[in-house]
């Protein structure tokens, strides 16, 4: 397919300005991918080293909580992010907000590198790293309602959920990265060398992140509807505002399917303390827990964008109902093998849980969510609406490391309350109106026309 697409007069696209598809997707891709390389570095490091570095060493448990409570403020900034980035995406351009997110990123990932320990500054340094992760988290807050709009608004009709499953994709390899950068280091340093300054490196690295991702971003095109609002002047004032008024009940179906954040979350931050640390009794090597998050995310990766292509020929509601239900059922299974010390159950299932089927709502969301606002309130209701929604999972690992300790039933508490998210989650996207086969100027309306079916697949098979 060529990249430079022009949609046909009267076909209810934008058609002043030309989509670029493949740019978007590999801007979107690596942005995506290099944020979240810095938001995950933070992950592993809290789950693995900051509970002895950052925090006193008198009582492991306590560490653990206090580690992951830093964690979760992280997501407590990512609302007031998305009301600001937002904002600026739905006035100034998607283009502006996501450079502008990737240098808040950069900068204060490669600060954390240079904290004090607790030992040499006592609270200070634990005050710091909160900071530090309050200023990532306003700045991710924009980074997916971002780049997926840059991409969706660039994706020609029929292939959405194709191109936008791609921000995803990105996300993970983020995460692959993440984990992959610690596991030389975890493997080959001496435990001493690794806490005093061994993790420090993946957090030095973000300086060269940021500017391959502000280089990158600088060269996509805004995207052609928003320039078409631009140049009609028909951007708003307040986003906010309006995204609550005409979208409200749909920002409040987006808070609960992002509640689906407890997956990832029961695996990479609260999985790898339970595998882990001795406060547990399981102790897995943290190298080889590592590999599961890699493994987990290199299949997500090859199979995201067969998902997103699945959505766009089946609709968007029924992966994510499957993904949503099936994923936090198999949360059981995961920690129940990690609870009997088995690597390759935890490996195995880890993978059939989080690299397969929770695919089915993580490949598709960026597409869903966009489709569910119109284009003047896109970015702002996205971010603000998915953004409280993974706020609320963001406190999860502080509470399953408080209601399930090492002599309670682990398996059974945390994945229960897994569970009962994916059903709320689900019930939500049931509820939902399908939007794969609606037109983009005809997005966000409870009444927008649907295309029929056999004109739908004779357009996507034009593209």
């Amino acid at each position: 397919m060529r990249d430079a697409v022009v949609e046909p007069p009267g076909s209810h696209e934008p058609g002043e300005f030309a989509k670029t598809p493949k740019k978007a997707a590999a801007s979107g891709w690596m942005g995506s991918a290099l944020e979240y390389y810095d938001f995950f570095i933070y992950a592993q490091a809290a789950a693995l080293v900051f509970p002895t570095i950052f925090f006193p060493e008198s009582d492991p448990q306590i560490g653990i909580i206090v580690s992951l409570a830093t964690f979760g403020v992280g997501y407590v900034a990512r609302p007031i992010g998305a009301f600001v980035l937002g904002h600026w995406g739905d006035t100034r351009g998607r283009k502006n907000v996501l450079v502008l997110c990737m240098l808040l990123m950069g900068v204060s990932t490669f600060l954390v590198a240079l904290l004090p320990t607790y030992q040499q500054v006592g609270l200070l340094a634990p005050a710091l790293l909160v900071v530090l992760r309050l200023v990532q988290g306003f700045a991710v807050g924009g980074e997916i309602s971002g780049a997926s709009a840059m991409i969706v608004e660039h994706a020609p009709f029929g292939r959405r959920g194709y191109y936008a499953s791609y921000t995803l994709q990105g996300v993970q390899a983020g995460q692959i990265l993440a984990a992959a950068v610690f596991l030389p280091l975890a493997s080959l340093l001496p435990d001493a060398q690794f806490e005093s300054w061994g993790w420090r490196i993946p957090f030095l690295l973000s300086a060269l992140v940021v500017l391959a991702g502000i280089v990158i971003r600088r060269r996509v095109d805004e995207t052609p509807v928003f320039q078409e609002e631009a140049v009609h002047g028909e951007v708003p004032k307040a986003p906010i505002v309006q995204a609550v008024r005409e979208s409200g009940p749909d920002m409040l179906r987006v808070i609960c399917m992002a509640l689906m954040n407890a997956v990832p979350v029961a695996t990479t931050v609260f999985g790898a303390t339970y595998a882990t640390s001795e406060a547990y009794g399981i102790e897995f090597d943290t190298a080889t827990y590592l590999w599961i998050s890699v493994v987990g995310n290199a299949v997500a990766v090859l199979l995201i964008p067969f998902v997103g292509n699945l959505s766009d020929r089946i609709g968007r509601r029924p992966c994510i109902i499957v993904g949503a239900l099936g994923s936090t059922l198999l949360s059981f299974a995961y920690l129940y093998a990690i609870s009997q010390g088995s690597v390759l159950g935890a490996f195995a299932l880890a993978i059939l849980m989080w690299g397969v089927v929770y695919q089915g709502y993580n490949a598709v969301f960026p597409a869903f969510y966009q489709e569910l606002f119109p284009t003047r309130t896109r970015v702002t209701a996205f971010a603000v609406s998915q953004n409280l929604g993974t706020m609320i999972t963001a406190f999860l690992p502080t509470v399953y490391a408080i209601v399930a300790p090492g002599d309670a039933n682990v398996p059974l508490i945390v994945g229960s309350i897994t569970f009962g998210i994916g059903i709320i989650a689900a019930t939500a996207a049931w509820s939902a109106r399908e939007t794969h086969r609606v037109h983009m100027n005809d997005l966000g309306r409870d009444d927008a026309p649907v295309v029929p079916r056999e004109e739908y697949e004779r357009i996507r098979a034009s593209v």
